[in-house]
């Protein structure tokens, strides 16, 4: 007779991350471009990612709000292959990479969580 395993324990998850964290340089995104964050804060963990477009950088949890999955099927992969739009790979919703707004899909209307991050010095950090 064999037990069954136990079931892996979820993390705890948090939407919020402290200011002035350093994530990466800006030189590291392309433009168009995007990367994926999990950030350890105490015993919990955040999943944000940051894009940039047009020499702008934004921040976004990473969680669509449709049917709050991740946005990225394949880590780091956020936009649309020509770079225009965040597509979320589960369901098809695309955003607007700097607004955040739903232009089309699932979530049409809605708006995807900020994550303040600025560009100080070269570097990208948590506001």
């Amino acid at each position: 007779m064999s037990e069954e395993a136990a079931a892996p324990e979820e993390r705890k998850r948090v939407w919020k991350t402290p200011a002035n964290v350093t994530l990466c340089l800006e030189s590291d995104l392309a433009d168009p471009g995007s990367r994926g964050f999990v950030l350890q804060i105490g015993d919990a963990f955040f999943h944000g990612f940051v894009v940039k477009k047009d020499g702008e950088v934004a921040g976004w949890v990473d969680r669509c709000p449709h049917a709050g999955f991740p946005i990225a099927v394949e880590f780091d992969r956020y936009l649309s292959r020509d770079g225009e739009l965040i597509l979320c790979g589960w369901h098809g919703a695309v955003f607007e990479p700097i607004s955040g707004k739903c232009v089309g899909g699932p979530c049409a209307g809605g708006k995807l969580t900020p994550w303040p991050v600025q560009v100080v010095d070269g570097f990208v950090k948590t506001a």
